[in-house]
């Protein structure tokens, strides 16, 4: 095995040996605590330039398979495991990890001591860094300086990078009962999947899309989607949001099309510590008390208190949902017009399932509105 180095931008080294491609990659270093699903991690365009820290020791044990993508790419930037599998073994698995890590051109780190680096993640916070092996392994100043001149995440525009560049159709399953307008901020194949299910034909549209053409699909309800970077730098889509708003017409929104919907409601956001990356994080309704096990995936969040009632444009709204860990808001809801959002993930592809109810209520506030 050829020798590797991730390097953060406090200028931390860790040593350990060449995993998927060989060369160098830059991103932003954050970490998941999910035991499982890493295609679907691999694959989520809300990755989108972050070198993602797998917690998990082993990772590779079922190899990759050609029907758990969550989009037609791999999207992180960079990745870092510490004991990958040697041998694959599932049913489904068409070939190791590691093989389509070097397919795609990710380039990786195995052998890292991956939990002493999430603890030094948590302490520092999620920061820029590099993955280098191959003829890209230089001393570790030059590397550092590569990495310090890479652009930082807060203020990153990059929804723009991963929405589709043509509009697309995701039929509903059995009769159809709604259409549904989708934007794609970075979308997961599962949400129009899940949308489907329940009688829902999905149109799914480009980010720049505008209200016009939104409103030419005859949607019985907006869906905003999941994607990557920094919700300040989306002043289009919350104009497109606020212009729906208006219009009364039901909207439900996950991960970052919360932070959408919050902003079109008037909070601001902020970038978290090291933000929340898995599939075993607690979130609590503040209606009813009731806890969800959630998948998520976020480093920015909205500001306000659990519970917080306050005014806006459309009347009055409520941030509906907090995580005990730290008190992160996980929700928003409009309490004057058919609108609401979680920052978690209920399609939560790979699990868990705790939240998929919340499809459940984003078509009662469509039969609401007939």
């Amino acid at each position: 095995m050829s020798s590797a180095a991730l390097v953060l931008e406090d200028g931390r080294v860790f040593r350990g040996e060449a995993y998927g491609a060989r060369g160098a990659s830059l991103g932003e270093a954050v970490f998941s605590t999910a035991m499982t699903g890493y295609q679907e991690t691999l694959t989520d365009p809300s990755y989108h330039r972050q070198i993602v820290v797998q917690t998990a020791p082993q990772i590779g044990n079922t190899g990759w398979n050609d029907e758990d993508d969550e989009s037609t790419r791999i999207w992180v930037a960079g990745y870092v495991v510490r004991d990958p599998a040697r041998v694959p073994s599932n049913w489904r698995s068409r070939r190791g990890l590691d093989e389509e890590l070097e397919r795609q051109g990710v380039v990786g780190i195995a052998g890292v001591d991956t939990r002493m680096l999430t603890r030094h993640l948590r302490e520092r916070g999620a920061m820029r860094a590099g993955v280098f092996s191959g003829d890209e392994l230089g001393t570790a100043e030059e590397m550092l300086e590569r990495v310090r001149s890479a652009p930082e995440m807060k203020g990153a525009n990059l929804a723009g990078d991963v929405t589709t560049a043509e509009p697309y159709t995701v039929e509903a399953v059995g009769e159809r009962r709604f259409t549904v307008a989708a934007l794609d901020l970075g979308i997961k194949s599962n949400t129009p999947r899940m949308l489907a299910a329940r009688g829902i034909e999905v149109r799914v549209l480009p980010l720049t899309s505008t209200l016009d053409e939104l409103l030419a699909v005859g949607a019985d309800g907006v869906f905003l989607s999941n994607g990557p970077g920094d919700p300040a730098t989306q002043a289009h889509a919350v104009d497109l949001t606020r212009g729906v708003l208006e219009r009364r017409i039901p909207l439900f929104g996950i991960c970052f099309g919360n932070q959408i919907l919050g902003r079109a409601l008037g909070r601001e956001t902020y970038k978290m510590r090291y933000g929340h990356r898995g599939i075993n994080i607690p979130v609590i309704d503040v209606a009813s008390g009731r806890v969800a096990i959630t998948s998520q995936n976020h480093g920015f969040a909205l500001e306000g208190e659990p519970g917080e009632e306050f005014g806006t444009d459309f009347g009055r709204a409520q941030l509906s949902h907090y995580c005990p860990n730290d008190g992160t808001v996980e929700g928003v809801r409009a309490l004057d017009v058919p609108a609401f959002s979680v920052q978690y993930h209920p399609e939560a592809a790979a699990g868990p399932h705790d939240a998929a109810p919340l499809f459940d209520e984003f078509v009662t506030l469509m039969s609401e509105a007939r």
